[in-house]
């Protein structure tokens, strides 16, 4: 597998954070679309989920998924991707053309990741309070005869 600039870190990071955004969140954030043209609309398939024996052994074939995927382009040529879980395909639009933005330079897309990283900061967090809440400790009491 090759190694990723940290240009192509930085845009797998944003890629990521916009598909794991709620749908109706990421359209508060950013509710008028840019000019663009459609290269692939937005289509709904399923992908191959792949998971690992112990994390490190073979890998196995979990099960399927449902994705939407788009691409479109920008008046000045940028092109923008996406693929969100499940099927909505105004969320896979609005997340293309965030992407397509965000790789031009252009709008005010900053304040949207910003907004999202927090927002997804702060349901991690959530989730590790809650999980740590059910966390149950054992231990192993000494007995006579094992000494």
């Amino acid at each position: 597998m090759s190694k990723l600039t940290p240009d192509q870190e930085a845009r797998r990071a944003r890629m990521g954070l916009l598909a794991r955004a709620r749908p109706s969140r990421l359209a508060a954030l950013y509710p008028e679309l840019p000019a663009h043209e459609v290269l692939r609309a937005p289509e709904c398939g399923a992908v191959m989920v792949r998971g690992r024996v112990g994390a490190s052994g073979g890998p196995f074939n979990l099960g399927e998924m449902t994705v939407t995927r788009c691409s479109l382009r920008l008046p000045d040529g940028t092109v923008g991707h996406a693929y969100v879980q499940g099927r909505d395909k105004d969320h896979a639009l609005r997340a293309a053309a965030i992407d397509a933005l965000s790789e031009a330079g252009q709008g005010d897309v900053a304040p949207v990741f910003e907004a999202l990283r927090a927002e997804e900061a702060e349901r991690r967090r959530t989730r590790a309070e809650k999980a740590a809440a059910t966390k149950v400790e054992f231990f192993t009491m000494v007995r006579g005869e094992d000494q």
